[in-house]
């Protein structure tokens, strides 16, 4: 089950203030708190690897932000739905976003060809300012310096994940993510990410590190099955 203190630690990884914030001194909408606790409990649900919650959360989510009529408000959701998978390491194209591109803004086109690890130079300045640094760096070493400093931890493991998508997750980068990962209690994207370091150390014939971390993936799988009075 998925704990109310976990929704509290979910800061979503698009910036989505037009869809979740209210006017100034005016009352949120019901749809627009209903779709934010939606979103909020569908990503957590999500990165704690709880597939029938995510679901059932961001059904609810899309459900409401149907009633507006905004092709472009559901885009961001969309966008966001696959900001938490890239974190994951879930590497698959964003079909859902993509249907709705049209009517997306251009930070959210942006963001989506960031996700892909293709996103043009001119528009890095479109990006949440968190991730401008990571994508605007050449540099291995300066991407994982840039990549400890991003705060918010969904943030952080979204960037290594599209560092890890262009083929620019060094040893560093797998550890910052990992560690991430593992300090939240994120299971989904800690078990991807511990199994991208196992497979190195196993290429690199580590055994020692190898065995370490198979241990330590059995660890959180083991977690995941509640054990029988």
């Amino acid at each position: 089950m998925i704990s109310t203190s976990s929704f509290s630690r979910i800061a979503l990884p698009v910036v989505l203030t037009g869809l979740l914030a209210a006017c100034a001194g005016t009352p949120a909408p019901d749809w627009q708190m209903n779709a934010k606790t939606a979103m909020e409990r569908a990503t957590a649900a999500y990165l704690e690897g709880n597939a029938r919650v995510e679901t059932q959360e961001f059904n609810l989510a899309r459900s409401e932000i149907s009633r507006t009529g905004r092709a472009d408000l559901m885009a961001r959701v969309e966008l966001t739905r696959c900001a938490a998978r890239v974190a994951s390491l879930v590497i698959e194209e964003c079909e859902d976003f993509e249907k709705l591109r049209t009517d997306a803004a251009a930070p959210e086109r942006a963001y989506a060809d960031y996700l892909t690890g293709k996103i043009k130079s001119n528009d890095i300045a479109l990006l949440p300012a968190q991730h401008r640094t990571v994508a605007g760096t050449s540099s291995d070493v300066a991407a994982a310096s840039a990549l400890q400093g991003i705060e918010d931890p969904l943030a952080r493991l979204v960037a290594a994940g599209v560092l890890f998508r262009s083929n620019r997750a060094t040893p560093a980068i797998l550890t910052v993510a990992a560690d991430t990962a593992s300090a939240q209690g994120w299971r989904r994207p800690l078990l991807a990410w511990l199994g991208v370091q196992l497979l190195r150390a196993e290429n690199a014939g580590d055994a020692v590190e190898a065995e370490r971390l198979r241990r330590r993936i059995a660890l959180v799988e083991n977690a995941a099955t509640p054990r029988q009075p």
